[in-house]
């Protein structure tokens, strides 16, 4: 697995609106969001090739798992 980002470098994202207060662990808390995503997203695109009786997730399986998870993550935002 490849090396997470820096803590600094997310703190410097995350602080760029001034107004909002930021936790101690916010950044720590975004990676491991990102975790979850990317773990959900690769469950989802197996699931997705398995279907398709393909025995390698492909770049179309990624594709469309994530036009799906990024549409439930929006509309709960609605």
């Amino acid at each position: 697995m490849s090396k997470k980002a820096p803590r600094a470098a997310l703190k410097l994202h995350m602080k760029k609106n001034t107004n909002i207060r930021i936790g101690k662990n916010a950044d720590l808390m975004a990676q491991l969001n990102l975790l979850v995503v990317l773990h959900r997203l690769a469950e989802e695109s197996r699931v997705k090739a398995f279907e398709e009786k393909s025995a390698t997730i492909k770049v179309h399986h990624v594709r469309a798992v994530a036009k799906v998870i990024i549409s439930k993550s929006c509309s709960g935002l609605i």
